[in-house]
């Protein structure tokens, strides 16, 4: 982060006149406008800017005629650049992403340096969330530069998305430590019946400045390593709620993203493998 961004962010949320700003800036209504400048052809010249700030090699994506900043944005991996695991238990991450693991105690996630919430918060009170206790939340977030198409971690079947309206704060950890952003913002959650992993819940949270979420499928059957969806311009996060005792972690990558702390992951990656 830019040490300007993030004089900008110290202003909105750890100043009284920041916050009369913020209320402005993490609305929908905002989001929406500019959203809608992103998806026009009036946004193309912000591209080679985006790409360069960013250090995006274009030669992994899908990169011929984009029309606006927003195919940029959501611009589609190649084929054989996030490869599947080839063991089928094995536990997958489905975006690339900064990953942190929590541990749920009794409903609660406990993230060091972050604001605490509940997964019935988490879910909108939606009676799944007590599956979730004593479980595993799986936090991915996503920066401007990642790649911002997310996929199916298993083969299983799907329930319908279920949105929960809000409003969208940044998700940088200056924003988390300051305010419960999890359960504040625009999110989309979808219960997975999974082959290897029993019911898994994946929540989709907007930001600042997303113009959408945006989740290809409704309820029905899905495989392992297929699009589930993607965001639009703005950091955004993946969580993956795990019941007890289904799934065992890599040991390594449990240690080094436990404690508040945070690992970078690709889609694909083997995060650990099914409960025997």
């Amino acid at each position: 982060m830019s040490s300007e961004n993030g004089a900008m962010l110290r202003f909105l949320y750890h100043t009284k006149a920041g916050r009369f700003v913020l209320k402005a800036a993490a609305s929908r209504g905002v989001s929406r406008m500019c959203g809608a400048f992103l998806d026009s052809p009036l946004s193309r010249p912000l591209i080679s800017v985006f790409v360069k700030n960013c250090g995006i090699d274009l030669a992994d994506y899908e990169s011929d005629g984009f029309c606006c900043f927003n195919d940029c944005f959501t611009r589609k991996i190649k084929p054989g650049r996030r490869p599947l695991p080839q063991q089928e238990d094995a536990l997958m991450s489905p975006c690339d992403g900064l990953l942190s693991i929590c541990k749920i105690t009794d409903g609660t996630v406990l993230p060091i340096k972050q604001s605490e919430y509940t997964i019935p918060q988490l879910l909108g009170g939606a009676a799944i969330a007590e599956k979730y206790k004593n479980g595993l939340c799986l936090v991915f977030r996503l920066c401007v530069d990642h790649y911002h198409r997310y996929s199916y971690i298993d083969n299983g079947t799907k329930e319908d998305n279920v949105f929960i309206p809000g409003v969208l704060h940044t998700v940088r950890p200056i924003a988390l430590a300051a305010c419960p952003v999890f359960v504040q913002n625009c999110r989309e959650y979808t219960v997975m019946h999974t082959e290897h992993f029993g019911d898994v819940t994946q929540v989709e949270v907007g930001a600042m400045l997303v113009g959408k979420i945006k989740n290809h499928d409704g309820a029905g059957p899905m495989q392992r390593g297929a699009e589930k969806g993607m965001f639009l311009y703005g950091g955004s996060t993946v969580v993956l709620l795990l019941e007890k005792d289904r799934v065992v972690l890599d040991r390594q990558l449990m240690d080094a993203a436990s404690g508040g702390n945070e690992v970078p992951v690709r889609m694909g990656q083997v995060l650990g493998s099914a409960a025997q």
